[in-house]
């Protein structure tokens, strides 16, 4: 069984209400999570509400195939016959304007999945039948089976509408989800407020639950989810598999650092590699491992915080000057250079960092590897994304970089990947899938195979 909870745009309440639909199914069933895109936020609000880690989808870093591999992947490792898949902005928005690549309906397609749409019905009734037939006919190929009306006035209008659509469109709307700020959720400059910081969280994703199951016919969408047709053919590796080593990578995971995609950490054990995880804001040193893998996450947040942490900070220095691998997404990166919003960091890479009003990247990335390194082998081009409010102040020095990008920002005149002995640190972030070479060159580099 398996459905894509798509929106008409951004904003029109998908998270709230995927939350809410994972939370009322998993007290009888059991529910892996999906999300569509390059998003380490929502499937926060997801793992939490299903106790399943949620995964991402995302046809910028996989094909067909590889989609249905970390599909069925992911239905299996948590034993559930149930897939939801939260979408991303709108059911059509991707890379192009014309093209499905990054958007939700390419999945959908992939998947040869059924769509609920989530439309925003405020100030709307029969026009809600128009946005549901365009949306229909633009790609017919899109199986549209169910529709969402959020923020419906009252009864009355719920009502209206709902005929409207179900007459009009010939799509069955399922549910309507009343105007209610209580059911809202936060916004960062990045997205939503990431999961781990609010104490109220759990509270709040109940609440979510119980106004879907409320507001919303789940026998109707799990009716919908089982008619659903036969995955199609054809299957591809996500990563590539070729450590025969037993070693520990350290994993930089608390507070701060949260992002991180799970096929990339599952990666390192598919080769062999036993991750050990550590707080680079509570822990006193890096804990006794061969590698050191730092993703991206708020150190700004925590920047006070961090630079208190001395022994930390010299730990991972001293780990970087006896040259074993470190690798750094975004947020590590920041933690590696001199310093965060004028607080003391690490000083691998001797130059201050500061966060901005406006952001400076938000976009996928198209790389290639100009030296060989850590994760990838020279020459070789991999696809990734890059979303940052912080600047690196890199003066008149002129660092070592391991990418060139084709597509996207990096750190200055299309170049990232900052490079230091053994040491990789990169406002990019990558997926398994678009770097198949990731865990098994990292697992090679702390053998020593580097």
């Amino acid at each position: 069984m398996r459905v894509v909870l798509a929106g008409t745009g951004s904003a029109v309440g998908k998270t709230t209400i995927s939350t809410g639909i994972m939370k009322a199914l998993s007290k009888e069933q059991k529910v892996q999570p999906f999300k569509v895109g390059p998003d380490y936020i929502d499937p926060t609000y997801h793992t939490l509400a299903t106790g399943n880690i949620s995964r991402n989808l995302d046809s910028f870093f996989m094909n067909d195939l590889q989609i249905r591999e970390a599909f069925e992947r992911g239905l299996k490792i948590s034993n559930s016959n149930m897939g939801i898949i939260e979408g991303v902005r709108g059911l059509y928005e991707g890379i192009s304007p014309i093209g499905d690549v990054g958007n939700t309906a390419s999945i959908a397609k992939a998947l040869n999945a059924p769509v609920i749409l989530i439309l925003n019905s405020r100030s709307l009734v029969k026009s809600a039948a128009a946005v549901v037939i365009g949306f229909k006919t633009l790609d017919p190929t899109v199986k549209i089976e169910g529709v969402i009306l959020n923020l419906v006035k009252n009864r009355k209008h719920y009502l209206k509408t709902k005929e409207a659509v179900e007459k009009l469109a010939n799509t069955p709307v399922i549910g309507g989800i009343p105007r209610d700020e209580t059911i809202s959720v936060e916004q960062r400059h990045l997205g939503l407020v990431p999961a781990v910081e609010r104490e109220s969280i759990l509270r709040n994703i109940e609440d979510w639950g119980q106004v879907m199951e409320e507001n919303i016919d789940l026998d109707a969408l799990i009716a919908i989810m089982k008619e659903a047709e036969n995955l199609p053919e054809g299957r591809e590796p996500l990563f590539n598999k070729e450590s025969k080593g037993n070693l520990k990578i350290g994993v930089a995971k608390d507070e701060v650092f949260t992002f991180y995609y799970q096929d990339n950490l599952e990666s390192l054990e598919a080769n062999n590699a036993d991750l050990v995880y550590f707080s680079p804001l509570n822990d006193d040193e890096v804990p006794d491992v061969d590698a050191v893998y730092i993703g991206g996450g708020y150190p700004e947040i925590f920047g006070k915080e961090l630079a208190a942490n001395y022994s930390m900070r010299t730990s991972l220095k001293k780990f970087h000057k006896d040259n074993r691998p470190i690798y750094a997404e975004c947020g590590g990166l920041m933690y590696l250079t001199r310093s965060i919003n004028h607080h003391e960091m690490c000083d691998v890479f001797p130059y201050p960092s500061h966060m901005t009003k406006k952001p400076q990247a938000l976009s996928y990335v198209i790389a290639r590897a100009a030296h060989d390194n850590i994760i990838i082998p020279e020459g070789e081009i991999f696809h990734g994304h890059e979303f940052h409010y912080s600047q690196l102040e890199l003066g008149n020095s002129k660092p070592k970089f391991a990418f060139n990008i084709m597509r996207g920002r990096g750190v200055i005149d299309s170049m990232d990947g900052l490079m230091s002995k053994n040491t990789l640190a990169s406002y990019v972030h990558t997926h398994v899938a678009a770097c198949p070479t990731f865990a098994s060159k990292l697992v090679r580099s702390a053998l020593g195979d580097y």
